[in-house]
């Protein structure tokens, strides 16, 4: 598959949002599950303004059109940062499978925010230079983002079924979620609102 799939969604000839899938930060997404790079993606965005259709329903319809048009793709896979407020609503409202917490990494703060630490230590993820001497600087350990699978074939349903896990709760401090309100529906990272609405990313 291209390594950036976008998939957007149009109501009355309107463009309200897209989902789009990529590999994602790790090159090995899918190792853990037998696949290689090319037979596992990440759902790295959702972005919607406002509209009508409940996110679950767009999402099952540009799923089926990723394994439509990605031969060979078995796995998709996403993740909810519960430091940002979000349980994973959308994927338990489109019945992915729960598989608990990723694991946590290490972050600096430096220059007025939290950086990932290949950011630091590397220069990763474009930064002009690593940092030199990181050993001094305040360092944290995040929590893990709750991590949700969506197989693509039953082969690998039935892999991946003995490793779910009950869905996590919603925090009674988070916003509500629901599929219906874009603007309350926690996803995958966010983004900018689309053309500046008044509606929230996902």
């Amino acid at each position: 598959m291209p390594p950036l799939v976008k998939i957007g969604a149009w109501e009355e000839e309107q463009f309200v949002g897209v989902f789009i899938f990529g590999r994602g930060a790790n090159n090995s997404i899918g190792k853990q599950f037998g696949l290689d790079s090319t037979q596992a993606c990440e759902l790295v965005r959702v972005a919607f303004t406002r509209h009508s259709t409940p996110i679950s329903r767009i999402g099952a319809i540009a799923s089926k059109w990723l394994k439509k048009h990605s031969p060979g793709l078995r796995l998709v896979i996403s993740y909810a940062d519960e430091e940002q407020g979000h349980h994973g609503g959308i994927y338990q409202a489109m019945g992915w499978i729960y598989v608990g917490r990723s694991q946590g990494s290490i972050e600096f703060f430096h220059e007025g925010r939290w950086k990932h630490s290949r950011e630091v230590t590397s220069g990763a993820f474009g930064s002009a230079r690593k940092i030199k001497d990181y050993s001094a600087l305040k360092k944290r350990k995040t929590l893990g983002k709750h991590k949700y699978l969506m197989p693509l074939d039953s082969e690998m349903k039935a892999k991946i079924l003995p490793l779910s896990k009950p869905y996590p709760r919603r925090h009674a401090s988070a916003s509500s979620e629901t599929v219906e309100h874009p603007s309350t529906v926690d996803g995958a990272a966010p983004i900018r609102t689309l053309n500046d609405s008044p509606a929230k990313v996902l």
